[in-house]
């Protein structure tokens, strides 16, 4: 990932992203043992055993994955990244994204994800894609709420830590239609 000024700290008041660390390990682990279930849906898993491994592969993903820990005042309540997706410089994807339950249906991914898209089209980006899992409906919701454009499907585009093979759904959104406010 070349695009300078991208991975940086961000925040809207409360709602904060800090670059994802070590000392973040435990917060986290914490934080994705609140949902058994949604690992079902992920390509990999954040639970149980899996976690470290898990973990030690975000930390090393650079210069890919670019994850950030999300807080909610000084609460970690989950995580998310930028994921090298297209030109460098002109389109990036928002992904790797857990929200604990107690935040879902509240605004607050709404506010995170609102935060990110000014800040990647501030820095210059043209594209931001998102990429679902087809089974996934209530993320899907989540990204059409903000403004997300349905692309396709790309149809057994992975197998997921389940063994299951995943069909998932791609969306954008671009600079020249984000309805957001500058950072």
């Amino acid at each position: 990932m070349i695009d300078d000024g991208l991975y940086v700290p961000l925040a809207d008041g409360e709602l904060r992203l800090v670059l994802l660390r070590e000392e973040h390990r435990e917060a986290l682990r914490g934080a994705c043992e609140q949902d058994a279930e949604i690992w079902q849906l992920y390509p990999f898993s954040y639970w149980g055993e899996a976690f470290d491994p898990q973990f030690d592969s975000l930390l090393a993903s650079a210069p890919q994955r670019r994850p950030y820990a999300v807080f909610d005042g000084k609460v970690l309540v989950g995580m998310t990244a930028w994921i090298e997706h297209g030109a460098p410089g002109w389109s990036i994807e928002i992904g790797n994204s857990y929200i604990v339950p107690a935040m879902r249906g509240t605004g607050f991914n709404t506010r995170l994800k609102s935060l990110m898209l000014n800040h990647a089209f501030a820095c210059g980006l043209a594209r931001v894609a998102f990429k679902v899992d087809a089974l996934n409906l209530r993320s899907q919701a989540a990204v059409r709420k903000i403004g997300g454009i349905e692309e396709g499907v790309m149809r057994h585009e992975r197998r997921t830590w389940t063994g299951r093979v995943r069909d998932t759904v791609l969306f954008s959104i671009l600079r020249d239609g984000w309805r957001g406010t500058a950072s």
